[in-house]
C-alpha cells in the first residue's frame, strides 16, 4: 500500500540538456568564441614552434664554435622549449574545455530556469538528464525537453 502511495506522489521526467543546448541560437556565438580562442592558442603554439626551430637551426649552425658550457646551455634551452611545447599541447585541451564551459554556462543557466518553470507547471518530482547516458529507459511521454525548448522560444527544425 505504501508503495502505491509513494508511486502516486512521484512524477519522474527526462530532459536532454545537450540537445536543447545544441539548438539554442546562442550556440553560434559560442562556436565563434571557441574558434577565436582556438586560433589564439594555435598562434601561441606556432610562435613557440618558430622559436624552437630557430634555436635548433642556430645550434646546428654554431655548435662547432660553442664551448662545452655554451653547448650544454643551448641544449638545456632547447630541451626546455621542447618541454614547454609538450606542456602547452596538454594544457591547450584543458583550456579549450574550460573556455567552452565558460561560454556555455549562461546557456545552461537559461535552460535550468526554463526547466524549473516546466517542472513547477507540470508538477514533476524528479527529472533525469538523459544526455548523460546514465539512463536505461525513459518513456518519451515524460521527456520535458520539448517543453523547455518551447519555454525558451526555440523551434527545432525536424530532420528530413
Amino acid at each position: 500500500m505504501t508503495g502505491l502511495f509513494t508511486q502516486a506522489q512521484t512524477k519522474v521526467g527526462t530532459i536532454d540538456a545537450e540537445y536543447i543546448l545544441a539548438n539554442m541560437p546562442e550556440m553560434s556565438s559560442v562556436e565563434q568564441g571557441m574558434q577565436t580562442y582556438s586560433a589564439t592558442l594555435q598562434s601561441q603554439m606556432e610562435g613557440n614552434v618558430k622559436k624552437y626551430d630557430s634555436l635548433i637551426a642556430a645550434y646546428k649552425t654554431n655548435s662547432a664554435t660553442f664551448t662545452e658550457e655554451q653547448l650544454q646551455s643551448k641544449q638545456q634551452e632547447i630541451m626546455g622549449i621542447e618541454n614547454d611545447l609538450k606542456t602547452f599541447k596538454q594544457k591547450a585541451t584543458v583550456m579549450m574545455q574550460m573556455k567552452r564551459s565558460e561560454l556555455t554556462q549562461p546557456l545552461y543557466e537559461k535552460i535550468d530556469a526554463a526547466m524549473k518553470e516546466v517542472i513547477a507547471a507540470q508538477k514533476y518530482t524528479q527529472i533525469i538528464n538523459s544526455s548523460t547516458n546514465s539512463l536505461a529507459y525513459a518513456d518519451p511521454k515524460f521527456d520535458i525537453t520539448d517543453a523547455v525548448l518551447s519555454k525558451l522560444g526555440i523551434t527545432v527544425k525536424e530532420a528530413e
